[in-house]
């Protein structure tokens, strides 16, 4: 699975995380880029699904729990680059 695959298969996770009570983060993050960034909303769901990804693939390799401190923290760091952002 490629890259943009792999980002394109967690756009519905992301839609869950912008309609969740229990990841408000997700959705200020949505709104940040959306309003003021001025990004396209399709756009912005991309970038969060990119951090998702992101997070998702160090758990794998470092076999560990999703670590939800460092996915916020890649959040917070777009619309740069998330692989560089959060390096914990």
């Amino acid at each position: 699975m490629n890259e943009e695959s792999l980002v394109d298969s967690l756009l519905p996770a992301v839609e869950q995380q912008l309609e969740s009570p229990q990841t408000p983060y997700v959705l200020e993050t949505f709104t940040r880029l959306v309003e003021k960034d001025q990004l396209p909303p399709d756009e912005a769901k991309q970038l969060i699904a990119i951090c998702l990804a992101d997070e998702s693939n160090r758990m794998f390799i470092e076999k560990r729990d999703f670590d939800v401190v460092r996915y916020q923290q890649l959040l917070e760091s777009l619309p740069g680059d998330p692989d560089t952002s959060a390096s914990t």
